[in-house]
């Protein structure tokens, strides 16, 4: 194969109604890439279930593709930080993407989509081994500069950050303590922790007669990513998915209302002060801080991963 075009569903479109499935300028950025980075893409869109899914992976991803050469041209896809999506996913959430006159913004909803989308893309290389992590940040924003010049979390405060997190646990706030932990567990965002419901929330055999449980971030009706539970956050889950209607989100504010990126520092620093960490640094942990270390451990693991498989 020498084009993503030849997978099922992506047929390049060049002209109106010629039988193409696919945007032809989509597909042709996709071949544009090196030749690792094309494999990695092509393998993950092959997996896709359906045509459907192939179709919105390849269209978001080169949507996010294009925004990167505008950001910065030397910054390679398989080079991206968790920082690097927060602020493409913020700036589609304002409707700073959008080339038209109108800049309308995105929905939350369909912004929490295109993240789901671009953390199946870079789930699937980090299992491959083969994301290229530098440690050269792409361009700041004022929002980010005080997040980015933080210094990450030791070993050591991350395991004072999950005693912090039983503290939570303990003193009843269940929904603060269960988001800390899978945070800190799966670097997961706060749009994906925001959408998590009772459905999301799997037990999966592992053959040795143990039941680890998973949760899993839906785009769509079919595409998923799957990521394990801790065992300190299992029974808080058990505990919020027992209180929670079906369809609803499973963590709320007190008063039902959606979480958000504020409120999930919020949690982050209370567990942080609860389990001993020093006020000051308590108070400068961010969300993000937690997605880049959870990916550098990610990373650490890489060696031991299988390659790439060749075209599919």
């Amino acid at each position: 194969m020498t084009s993503i075009g030849h997978l099922p569903g992506l047929r390049p479109r060049r002209r109106p109604r010629d039988g193409g499935e696919a945007a032809g300028g989509d597909v042709d950025l996709v071949d544009a890439l090196d030749p690792l980075t094309w494999r990695t893409v092509a393998a993950w869109l092959h997996d896709k279930p359906s045509a459907a899914t192939r179709q919105v992976g390849l269209q978001v991803l080169a949507s996010f593709l294009r925004w990167l050469r505008g950001t910065d041209q030397a910054l390679e896809l398989l080079a991206v930080t968790g920082a690097h999506l927060d602020t493409y996913c913020e700036l589609a959430r304002t409707g700073a993407l959008t080339r038209t006159p109108a800049r309308k913004p995105l929905s939350t909803r369909t912004v929490a989509r295109k993240r789901s989308v671009l953390l199946s893309f870079y789930a699937f290389a980090w299992q491959h081994g083969v994301v290229r992590h530098n440690q050269v940040p792409g361009p700041l924003t004022a929002r980010n500069r005080r997040i980015a010049g933080t210094p990450p979390l030791t070993r050591e405060e991350r395991r004072l950050l999950r005693q912090g997190v039983a503290c939570l646990a303990a003193d009843g706030r269940t929904a603060e303590a269960a988001a800390v932990a899978l945070l800190e567990s799966t670097g997961a965002g706060a749009d994906a922790l925001a959408g998590l419901t009772r459905q999301d929330v799997h037990s999966v055999a592992d053959g040795a007669g143990s039941r680890p449980a998973v949760i899993t971030v839906h785009h769509g009706r079919d595409d998923v990513v799957a990521f394990p539970v801790p065992p300190l956050a299992r029974p808080l889950l058990r505990v919020l998915c027992a209180s929670r209607p079906a369809g609803e989100p499973l963590i709320r504010r007190s008063d039902g209302r959606p979480v958000d990126v504020d409120w999930l520092s919020d949690a982050l620093t209370d567990a942080a002060l609860a389990g001993g960490i020093a006020e000051q640094r308590a108070r400068d942990l961010h969300p993000r801080m937690l997605r880049a270390v959870t990916v550098t451990d990610l990373l650490g693991d890489s060696g031991t991963l299988p390659p790439p498989r060749p075209h599919p």
